[in-house]
């Protein structure tokens, strides 16, 4: 956990200092959105501010430079089996990295967008922003491995969120869209 402090303290400590930023963009939407007529607007205010604030944070990990070739995993499973041969302490941080990546966009996405308010919705939009990502990285030649295992895992953190917050988004859309 050493290595993670040392690589990612700046990013942690970053993160932490803007919580009072965060909460402070969520008054301020919140309130313009109240001005205009929203019916929700320190739920939306909140969802809206807490995707971006929990996404950003990862999105700065992955797309930080290392000093390495960049290269292309296209085979899905193999970054993974040779993950899983590694410490038990490199696959937590990977894998469990990966998973929370997209993890505040898949719990909330389908309280703000109903059409996406289906795991299969969110699935192709973190698969999507996954692909977008793992792109970045190769052609910024940030000197990291793009990989579809990135993708994959990145996707099911995503869907594994939407699984949790799933009960709060869909007795939500089927108030919104009168089927119950």
């Amino acid at each position: 956990m050493r290595q993670v402090w040392a690589l990612w303290g700046n990013v942690i400590v970053v993160s932490a200092l803007a919580v009072p930023l965060v909460l402070l963009a969520v008054r301020l939407l919140a309130r313009r959105r109240a001005r205009a007529g929203h019916p929700h607007p320190t739920r939306t205010a909140a969802a809206d501010v807490a995707m971006a604030a929990g996404t950003a944070p990862w999105i700065w990990m992955i797309l930080t430079p290392r000093q390495a070739p960049s290269t292309v995993s296209l085979v899905p499973f193999r970054d993974l089996a040779e993950l899983f041969n590694g410490p038990a302490v490199t696959v937590f941080v990977q894998v469990g990295g990966n998973i929370l990546v997209f993890a505040a966009l898949g719990a909330l996405l389908p309280t703000r967008v109903v059409r996406l308010a289906s795991l299969p919705g969110v699935a192709a939009v973190a698969a999507a922003a996954s692909c977008t990502v793992e792109l970045l990285q190769y052609g910024l030649r940030l000197g990291r491995v793009s990989s579809v295992d990135d993708v994959l895992v990145n996707t099911a953190g995503a869907v594994l969120a939407a699984t949790v917050t799933r009960r709060w988004w869909t007795s939500r859309t089927a108030a919104e869209t009168g089927v119950r």
